[in-house]
């Protein structure tokens, strides 16, 4: 989440009299991610006890032809006892609006909080929530394509071109041998399903132990399912920095899953190359956005190099250590 596009308390105010919402008591912009302008909102509430929301307006990489494959597809989780927030429609039954020159949604506020520094058994509930995801998205008729896949990568590669040493010397080559790389072990004969493509611990709210909610599911897509596990281990077993390893976090995600959900057999023996391609998939994001993010945004920037380091690590890591025995 994201302050790119600032919208007067008016403005917001007058937007919410589209729905029983109430009138506007606050209104805080959300700093943390890159992705689109966020508020906080508080509300009278329409029965005057006060309610949150968040207002969503979309910007930069997410198309406004793909907002009713999002909301679909939280609706169709949502209808299966997925944790998701719903998208809450006005009095006309419009989901979509447009604010300030922008596509905007107002969201249901979900409960809970985002962690800095996950325990195994965080991690372990993740694991299972994500696991409950995969199952409960069995039968969602509608695909929408992964643009941040292979060819994606090679796109952004190509567009941060020499600007990679601004980084980090050699990073330009590093990126362009990883890319060889996959080109020629990514697997194309696995399962496919939507997967979330983003599960952050900032996108997961969590009260104690017990998973809350699940969130911003704005790079949702069709893709290789064991994938959406090699993401989320790529977020979730390593420092901020990307320089340790956590093995007990590694372990109680893949056991979260496993309970849930479970590998096949030709998905755990491609899981190592699924992780180099999560490693390098951020590594790239974050390095166009570093490059190329507007010095006035309320946002911040993620370093990318944390990335590098996770790709070094599964680079040279033991298969069986990355999610345990």
């Amino acid at each position: 989440m994201a302050v790119y596009t600032h919208v007067p308390a008016e403005e917001i105010d007058a937007f919410l009299t589209r729905y029983d919402a109430g009138r506007l008591v606050s209104a805080k912009g959300i700093a943390e991610g890159v992705e689109n302008s966020n508020y906080l909102l508080e509300t009278t509430g329409h029965d005057g006890s006060g309610h949150r929301y968040i207002l969503t307006l979309y910007e930069k990489r997410v198309d406004e032809a793909d907002l009713p494959f999002f909301m679909d597809l939280l609706d169709h989780l949502g209808a299966r006892g997925c944790l998701v927030p719903r998208f809450i429609a006005d009095r006309d039954g419009q989901r979509l609006q447009t604010l300030s020159g922008r596509p905007a949604c107002l969201i249901e506020f979900l409960t809970g909080i985002s962690l800095t520094e996950p325990t195994p058994e965080q991690a372990r509930a993740t694991g299972s929530a994500l696991g409950e995801l995969h199952r409960a998205a069995e039968g969602f008729p509608l695909e929408r394509r992964n643009t941040l896949d292979l060819a994606g990568w090679h796109d952004l590669a190509a567009r941060c071109g020499e600007d990679f040493e601004q980084i980090a010397p050699g990073l330009a080559v590093r990126v362009r041998d990883e890319l060889a790389f996959l080109d020629a072990h990514w697997p194309t004969d696995l399962p496919r399903s939507v997967i979330h493509a983003d599960l952050f611990p900032d996108n997961v709210l969590m009260l104690g132990d017990q998973v809350t909610g699940l969130i911003d599911f704005y790079f949702s897509c069709t893709d290789i399912r064991a994938y959406d596990l090699a993401i989320t281990h790529s977020a979730w077993v390593f420092s901020h920095d990307g320089a340790t390893f956590f093995a007990d976090r590694a372990a109680a995600l893949g056991a979260g899953y496993e309970s849930a959900h479970g590998l096949t057999d030709a998905e755990r023996a491609a899981f190592p190359i699924l992780c180099r391609g999560a490693a390098l998939r951020f590594l790239l994001t974050r390095a166009y956005d570093w490059i190329n993010t507007p010095p006035d945004a309320l946002v911040t920037r993620k370093d990318p190099l944390a990335y590098l380091r996770r790709l070094d690590f599964y680079a040279s890591a033991n298969p069986a250590d990355l999610l345990g025995a």
